[in-house]
């Protein structure tokens, strides 16, 4: 069961593409967050969606709200997945312990081994103020989430 609008998101710390950790409640500090998960890095739906926030990012990421992509990928795939795409956000691995945070935040695909599309936007305070769960296949529409930012 994944996370509910009005639940307490979990805190985690996790190593983005080029190594440093980020630290969600350091992210909340100052900004809303935006955490998305997706399957796999490289994988058709998954550079079709992330394409179109780096195409639209200020309506993602901005002054109000951080945009953090999850995955299962180990950081050197998400480095040159990130590079390649030119994405200009923080692309966090989830590789080990294997899918953990995924799997506290319920979109982990126990019997594929990777995280599903499961987007929460989370206020400063550390609460889930929308969310949407995908599963395999499905492509999210991330016109929702960027209403959800502007109603904050």
């Amino acid at each position: 069961m994944s996370l509910a609008v009005g639940d307490n998101a979990p805190d985690f710390t996790l190593k983005d593409q080029f190594g440093a950790p980020i630290t969600l409640s350091g992210v909340l500090t100052g900004k809303a967050a935006l955490v998305v998960f997706y399957p796999f890095a490289f994988s058709g739906i998954c550079t079709g969606e992330l394409c179109g926030v780096r195409d639209d990012l200020a309506r993602y990421q901005n002054d109000a709200v951080d945009f953090l992509a999850i995955s299962c990928d180990p950081m050197p795939a998400l480095k040159a997945w990130g590079e390649q795409e030119g994405y200009d956000f923080s692309l966090l691995s989830d590789f080990w312990p294997h899918g953990q945070v995924a799997r506290d935040y319920g979109v982990f695909h126990e019997e594929a081994g990777f995280a599903v599309r499961g987007s929460f936007l989370i206020d400063q305070s550390g609460v889930v103020r929308w969310s949407v769960v995908n599963g395999p296949g499905e492509a999210r529409d991330f016109s929702e989430a960027a209403d959800a930012i502007a109603a904050l």
